[in-house]
């Protein structure tokens, strides 16, 4: 009986070992999560090229506005690959959409049309499907400043319907403030 209970007992000696491997385990699993969560994502925020005088509520890009896309397919698309954009978002207007078409033309991404004065929508998008991306989202004078805020939580000043050009870069990372960059393309 006493050879029958000892074979039964545990060995204690051996809990620390399992124990410090099954530590080690979630150790390195956190650490994996902490590496892929640390992303920063990149978003360009710039408003759509020089619309032409027709009116109506949905006017085309003007010639200008025509050659400012080809500008900006230029400029965007010269990068490789791995680190162009990702995605475009752009409202439902035609202006952001022919602003954008040659790029994404050039670089064969998608483009995803969120409503113009969906601010929320846009930023939850690039900050959700994109999270460690590069993302150009291009709006409106008036809706350029709300999604600036939207996605770094700080107030840009208002944009005249005279600037063209103008871009944000927003660089939200997971675990710390965004950062807020302007430029001007020529």
């Amino acid at each position: 009986m006493r050879k029958e209970y000892a074979s039964m007992r545990r060995r204690p000696f051996l809990a620390p070992v399992w124990i410090a491997a099954l530590a080690g385990v979630v150790l390195l699993a956190l650490g994996a999560w902490l590496l892929s969560a640390a992303s920063t994502t990149t978003v360009f925020v710039m408003r759509h090229a020089e619309k032409a005088a027709i009116p109506g509520d949905d006017p085309p890009l003007s010639p200008v506005g025509e050659n400012r896309a080809l500008v900006l397919a230029e400029y965007f698309g010269r990068a490789p690959k791995e680190l162009g954009l990702d995605c475009i978002i752009v409202s439902e207007f035609k202006r952001t959409q022919d602003t954008v078409r040659p790029l994404a033309n050039r670089l064969g991404i998608p483009v995803i049309v969120v409503p113009a004065q969906d601010s929320k929508r846009a930023a939850r998008r690039a900050l959700g499907e994109y999270r460690g991306g590069r993302v150009l989202i291009v709006g409106h004078s008036n809706t350029v400043p709300a999604l600036v805020e939207e996605l770094s939580g700080r107030k840009i000043p208002e944009m005249s319907e005279q600037e063209y050009g103008v871009v944000y870069v927003v660089a939200v990372p997971r675990f710390s403030r965004a950062a807020v960059t302007r430029f001007d393309l020529p």
